[in-house]
């Protein structure tokens, strides 16, 4: 069959081809993820679950903050899959750290805690988007890709938030006004850490957090750990699950 295109025709459909070839060099075979969680069998699932998807490749994990801040200084990555509640310094600081040194690095939060607790201030330190381990593992594949793109994950139950905290009508929680710091001690009081505990959790002296401690019950206008915990559980900050693992350990 003759070929009845134009050389107009063909011109165009030349340049098309070569504009499509050049925009997939441009975007990366697979985008490079860098998981960091303190749990090693959290990050072996996390890595299996993404493996499953060709536009994404884990090239590197890190179980502490310290380590990954090494790793991206020492390697280009795409997308962090930041745990916030990583051992020692807080996973905020962390997140802030990293956008200092990394501006363009999109940090993308999996965190154990809703998103009425943390997502919020996540947003702020410099996140690109924040997901709960309940999500479903289309949704956190979506959400990798996206921000690896360039763009912001933002849930249904996050976007209402986010309308919520730019509400004048709707007045902050008590625990709103605590530092990110406080707030990690708070949920950990809460749970029934005891204070050694808790400053062997997070490399911190049990002074240090008995001056938290004290801070969180003004701020909070409380007098006792009992109250934290019942304030916590009536505002979703902990469940009951956290309290009784706390009660048995210590059994």
């Amino acid at each position: 069959m003759a070929d009845t295109r134009t050389p107009e025709k063909v011109d165009n459909l030349n340049e098309q081809r070569s504009g499509n070839r050049a925009d997939r060099r441009m975007e990366p075979l697979a985008f490079r993820v860098l998981i960091a969680d303190d749990h090693a069998i959290v990050r072996a699932g996390l890595r299996l679950l993404l493996a499953e998807c060709p536009d994404i490749a884990v090239t590197g994990e890190a179980a502490s903050g310290q380590e990954l801040l090494r790793k991206i200084r020492e390697s280009a990555w795409d997308v962090v899959l930041l745990d916030i509640a990583m051992p020692g310094r807080s996973g905020l600081d962390i997140l802030r750290q990293i956008k200092n040194e990394r501006p363009k690095l999109a940090i993308l939060i999996l965190s154990s805690h809703d998103e009425g607790q943390y997502a919020i201030r996540a947003l702020r330190a410099g996140a690109a988007g924040y997901l709960t381990r309940h999500c479903a593992p289309e949704e956190l594949t979506g959400a990798v890709i996206r921000v690896a793109r360039g763009g912001k994950y933002i849930s249904p139950v996050l976007a209402e938030k986010l309308a919520n905290a730019i509400d004048n009508n709707v007045h902050d929680a008590p625990h709103e006004a605590l530092s990110n710091r406080e707030l990690q001690v708070f949920q950990m009081l809460a749970a029934g850490m005891q204070v050694s505990q808790i400053g062997r959790a997070l490399s911190l002296s049990s002074k240090t957090i008995s001056t938290h401690r004290a801070k969180i019950l003004k701020k909070m206008n409380m007098r006792s750990n009992a109250e934290l915990m019942f304030y916590a559980i009536d505002n979703g900050l902990i469940d009951r699950e956290q309290v009784s693992c706390i009660e048995r350990d210590a059994g």
